[in-house]
């Protein structure tokens, strides 16, 4: 059920600190110029994660929902230690599932963990801190079925829309067509970032559909 904090943060602040994420995805498209990702992925993806990564951390320590005992500060650490952290799971989950893991492909895979982890892992860290119950809303898909906070439904979708692009992005990888883009992890960090910005906006549809619920029990 929604916490005392559910109906803090507007559909409007929501849709903005997406607005944000997208546009530092954006400017890092933009620096590296189109079908980089393809010709040069370390470069490509190394760009995503330096601009996405201060605007994620920014946003949503600001969003942070202990907002009285913690500082911005201190939400802003618990997503820079949350960064390598989730790149370590994402990597490693990556990895069991078989991406290649020679030399070769060291560095696409670090800075593809990082991307990762700033799209399901940091936003998380910021916002919830160490939580159990709130991480677990956050793994969980009963976001789309039971009402909930703001904040999980601003975490939960974009998190998971990123894992499911991903798996997605993968399919082709094994494939026979002998493609530039099913090298790893070119064709998976499309998966990832395409969920990733529909997962934005299926939030901002929960969470638009959830301020009409709230008025509507208030009238």
């Amino acid at each position: 059920m929604p916490g005392p904090e559910a109906t803090q943060i507007s559909a409007f602040t929501a849709a903005a600190a997406h607005a944000l994420c997208f546009a530092s995805l954006a400017v890092a498209h933009s620096l590296a110029g189109r079908g980089a990702l393809g010709s040069d992925p370390a470069l490509a993806l190394r760009l995503l994660v330096v601009c996405e990564a201060p605007v994620v951390i920014a946003v949503y320590s600001y969003l942070r929902r202990d907002a009285r005992s913690c500082s911005f500060f201190k939400a802003a650490a618990r997503g820079l230690i949350g960064l390598p952290v989730g790149a370590f799971l994402n990597a490693f989950g990556a990895i069991v599932l078989g991406a290649p893991v020679g030399i070769k492909y060291w560095m696409t895979t670090i800075y593809w963990s990082l991307l990762m982890s700033l799209f399901t892992f940091v936003p998380a860290a910021c916002v919830f801190g160490s939580s159990k119950i709130d991480w677990q809303n956050v793994l969980s898909h009963s976001i789309y079925f039971t009402p909930t906070d703001v904040e999980n439904y601003m975490i939960s979708a974009p998190c998971h829309g990123a894992v499911l692009g991903a798996w997605i992005g993968a399919w082709p990888m094994p494939l026979d067509w002998e493609r530039p883009w099913q090298e790893w992890p070119i064709c998976v960090s499309y998966g990832a970032v395409a969920g990733h910005l529909v997962g934005m906006a299926v939030s901002w549809v929960l969470i638009a559909l959830h301020k009409r619920r709230v008025r509507a029990k208030a009238d």
